[in-house]
């Protein structure tokens, strides 16, 4: 018998290994069961307004987003571009999102070699300002790249990051066994002394 949707939250929740993290961040996961619920243009325009902070290179903001609603034929464009693996859960999610970013600075023509960052760093702001208002993401790196680039004609100049499902939590009688059993598996990231250095191989001292 699967889990409830509080059962999983709360297995989800992030155990840090030092204390004062935001609590968004601990919350924030990414699911593959969407609500049959809409999110709505208010919101949606908040959560942009969140990304469009976010910092980049000589404040190019190269980041642009295609956004699907539910049966929109931007929605179809984007589904339409994924791998059957990702095609098979997201039917349920009511946005899809694609991600490019501008690869030369608007000021002198020359190339962004932190245009895809950027991009990122601005995804970052969108989870976590869909999370802080219950509102659920999951980038997706399984789709046809070429394929993306030819529906929306996206110039040469735009490099192409993820396609991001977005909505409500949803039940996980939605999704087949397969699936479920993905969702409902702890979270784990790597520890500090992996990824933080003095040196290469050398745990940098945090404490």
């Amino acid at each position: 018998m699967p889990l409830t949707l509080n059962e999983i939250n709360k297995m989800k929740y992030a155990q840090p290994s030092t204390e004062g993290v935001l609590p968004v961040i601990l919350e924030r996961w990414s699911p593959r069961a969407f609500a049959d619920q809409d999110v709505s243009p208010a919101d949606l325009k908040t959560i942009f307004e969140a990304a469009r902070w976010a910092p980049s290179s000589f404040n190019e903001q190269p980041w642009r987003y295609f956004v699907g609603h539910r049966n929109s034929e931007t929605y179809k464009k984007i589904f339409n571009t994924l791998v059957p693996f990702n095609q098979a859960w997201v039917r349920s999610a009511p946005v899809l999102i694609l991600g490019v970013a501008k690869t030369r600075f608007s000021h002198n023509d020359s190339p962004n070699n932190y245009a895809i960052h950027d991009l990122g760093a601005a995804d970052g702001f969108i989870t976590l300002q869909a999370a802080a208002m219950g509102i659920a993401t999951h980038q997706m790196a399984g789709f046809d790249q070429a394929k993306a680039r030819e529906t929306f004609e996206i110039p040469e100049t735009y490099a192409i990051g993820s396609v991001m499902a977005m909505g409500y939590h949803g039940d996980l009688s939605s999704l087949s066994e397969h699936y479920q059993a993905q969702e409902q598996s702890p979270r784990s990231r790597k520890p500090l002394s992996e990824i933080v250095l003095s040196s290469w191989d050398h745990p940098a001292e945090l404490a």
